[in-house]
Formats: structure tokens, C-alpha cells, sequence
């Protein structure tokens, strides 16, 4: 009975490996922070254990923006504070106010939702009670102590690099893409009901919920490979394009899936083509798997899609010629898919310029620490004090 519940917990810790590590990592964090804290400032320990606490993540491209977004929210969310204590006295208005000011000027100066909640944390944290200008010092060394540690420690809270990462990330859903191609070629070829269509929807929507989070890994492997010299700056870029790539191959997929889901609404698909889809879906299938389990071998992943890409055309033949007979809309859907099948391939063969020649935006602005850059809000504010003092002199002088 012991024994098996110790192979649960154990199980349960061994099947989390990462979080684990992440988890002993801010531990570790935490701990040291506190040390260094104390030995550089005193009585620091406690304020740079909690700022640590609060700015450690998970890889480091975005741990250093975290931290950065801390180290500037924390600088002015102090100020503010201190401000309101010297005028108020440390109390009720004081601590309302400072929370009210530190969320404005987070919001203002657009550091998202991460800084934005630690502004007024720190803040409070540097206005405690027993303030007073040395405390106040001593505080704000703390928290700038705590937000440096945990960048330093976030490195080490994953155990691959921001590209292995993303390479993790894309060959997971590309496998998972392969899979339920190939289900989806079984089920045609074996005749599918409307509700296994729907499921075949599902899953393919489910995978399109991987695309923000891969497309922010590969966002951070090309951050990562500008600033550190050990990364390698090309092989960033081809995990970005081949980001966008699995994101083009799962956008078909999920096509697919919903093209056979209406022909199983309307009645099927007709028996004459049910052998040539399913062929074209197999072959799909095949080209994804292929792309994802012999990376190396370049000639057997062009030979796979261009396998993919025949399967298609011998579809499209087939469906020209049962035009005559055949439903129009079940023709229409069936050349539907060799169009996905044949943007399918493309986009595995990385040859089209829908992938290198259109601009794909980064991470969407709410899941950035600042969602405007600081360089770009100083030109902007530099452009308008410019036309500002123009119009001054020209209406003076």
C-alpha cells in the first residue's frame, strides 16, 4: 500500500519535470536573493526575496523585458510613493493614492499586465511601515537586487534555449498535425459519420491554440540570438520562418477538417472520390511526419511533399471528371482540399513567398511586458515637443 502510493507521488513529480525544475529554480531564487540582500544592504533580504519572487520566469528573453519592466515600474511607483508619504504621512490617502498614480503611469507608459500589478506591489513594499528615507533607500536597493537575481536565475529555470524551445514547440504540433491527418484519411476511406467529423474539428482547432504561444517562442529564440553571441543568429531565423510555416500548415489542416465536417452535414462524400481524398490526405500526412522526424534528410521531406502534391493533382483530376455527374458543392469542397493539400506542401518546402515575403506581426501587444517600446514612445514624445516649439518660434519669432 506504501509503495504505491509513493509511485503515484512519485509519478506525479516525475511526469512534471520542467515545472519541477522551474519551481526549485525560484526556490533557489528566492533564497539567494535573500542572501545577497542582507549581505548588501541591511535588513534586505525580505524586499529582494519577494521582488525576486515576483519578476522570475520562466525563459530568459522575457525575464529580462519582466525585469526591466520592474526595475522601471519599481523606480517610479517609489517615487510616487514617497511623494505621497512626504505629503500625506504614511496612511490611508497615501497608500489609496499611490496605488491609483502607480496604475495610471503603468498604464501610460504601456508595460503591460505583468509591471503594471508589480508597480504598486513594490511600491507599498518601498512605503511600508517604519518609513523613512534611509528604509526608503534601503528598499528600493532591495528590489532592484531581487528583479536583477531573478533575471540571472530565469536562465536556468528551462532546460533548453529559447530556439531548442520553439524547435520543441513546432515539431509537438507538427506530429500532432501528422496524426489527425492521418485519421481523418481512415475515416474517409472507411466512411465517417457527422460526429466524427466533429471531433476531427475539435482537434484541429485545439492545435491552432498552440500558434500564439509558438509564435511568441519564436519571437523570443530571434531576441535571444541578437543578444547573446553564443546563439546562432541563422538558425533563429529559420525557426521563425518555420514557425509561420506550422502555422500556415495548421490553418489548412483545420480547413480540411471543416471542409469534410460540411460534407458529412449535407450527406458525404461521393464513393467515386472517397479513395483519391483519402490517398491525398495520407499523403499529408506522410509530408508533415516526414518534415518533423528526418529533419536532416532534405530529400526525403522534398520527395514526401512532392508525393503530397501528385496525390492532389490525381484528386483534382478525379473530381474534373466526375464534374458532370457529381453534387457541384461536393466538387467545390473536394478542390478545396487540394488547394490545402497543395499550401500544405508549400509550406513545409518553405518556397512560397506567402512565408518570407508578407510581414507577420510578433506577440500581440497585451502579452508583452511593454507593449510599447520605450524607444519608440521617446521618439514619439521627441517628434511632438519638436512641432510643439516650431510652432512656438514661428509664432514669435
Amino acid at each position: 500500500m506504501f509503495f504505491t502510493i509513493w509511485k503515484k507521488l512519485f509519478r506525479l513529480f516525475a511526469n512534471r519535470r520542467v515545472w519541477v525544475r522551474q519551481i526549485l529554480v525560484a526556490g533557489l531564487a528566492g533564497a539567494v536573493s535573500w542572501q545577497v540582500g542582507d549581505m548588501l544592504i541591511e535588513s534586505g533580504g525580505l524586499v529582494a526575496a519577494i521582488v525576486c519572487t515576483l519578476s522570475i520566469r520562466i525563459s530568459l528573453h522575457k525575464s529580462v523585458r519582466e525585469g526591466f519592466g520592474q526595475i522601471v515600474g519599481t523606480a517610479i511607483g517609489a517615487s510616487i510613493a514617497l511623494l505621497n508619504v512626504y505629503v500625506f504621512d504614511f496612511g490611508f490617502i497615501a497608500v489609496g493614492l499611490t496605488v491609483i498614480f502607480c496604475a495610471v503611469v503603468a498604464r501610460a507608459l504601456h508595460l503591460g499586465e505583468v509591471a503594471s500589478v508589480n508597480v504598486p506591489v513594490t511600491a507599498l513594499i518601498v512605503i511600508g511601515p517604519g518609513i523613512s528615507g534611509t528604509t526608503a533607500g534601503h528598499r528600493l536597493g532591495s528590489t532592484l537586487i531581487g528583479a536583477a537575481i531573478a533575471i540571472i536565475f530565469s536562465y536556468f529555470s528551462h532546460p533548453n534555449t529559447p530556439v531548442g524551445r520553439a524547435i520543441e514547440q513546432i515539431t509537438d504540433v507538427g506530429e500532432k498535425a501528422a496524426v489527425l491527418l492521418a485519421q481523418m484519411s481512415e475515416g474517409v476511406a472507411a466512411g465517417f459519420t457527422q460526429k466524427e467529423a466533429g471531433n476531427w474539428l475539435a482537434k484541429a482547432r485545439l492545435l491552432m491554440e498552440a500558434v500564439p504561444s509558438i509564435r511568441a517562442q519564436s519571437v523570443e529564440a530571434r531576441g535571444h540570438a541578437r543578444w547573446f553571441p553564443n546563439a546562432e543568429k541563422d538558425e533563429a531565423e529559420q525557426i521563425y520562418i518555420q514557425g509561420i510555416a506550422i502555422e500556415h500548415t495548421l490553418v489548412q489542416v483545420r480547413t480540411i477538417a471543416r471542409t469534410l465536417f460540411d460534407s458529412a452535414v449535407s450527406g458525404g462524400i461521393a464513393e467515386s472520390t472517397k479513395k483519391q481524398i483519402a490517398v491525398a490526405l495520407s499523403a499529408a500526412s506522410y509530408a508533415v511526419s516526414s518534415k518533423f522526424e528526418v529533419e536532416e534528410d532534405l530529400d526525403m521531406t522534398t520527395t514526401a511533399t512532392d508525393d503530397a502534391r501528385e496525390a492532389s493533382s490525381a484528386l483534382a483530376e478525379s473530381l474534373i471528371e466526375e464534374a458532370k455527374d457529381a453534387n457541384q458543392l461536393q466538387i467545390i469542397r473536394g478542390l478545396s482540399m487540394v488547394a490545402n493539400i497543395g499550401r500544405i506542401a508549400d509550406s513545409l518546402d518553405q518556397n512560397t513567398p506567402a512565408l518570407k515575403d508578407v510581414w507577420t506581426p510578433a506577440e500581440p501587444a497585451h502579452a508583452r511586458v511593454m507593449a510599447v517600446s520605450p524607444i519608440d514612445q521617446t521618439l514619439k514624445l521627441n517628434r511632438r515637443l519638436a512641432k510643439r516649439l516650431k510652432k512656438a518660434a514661428r509664432k514669435y519669432f
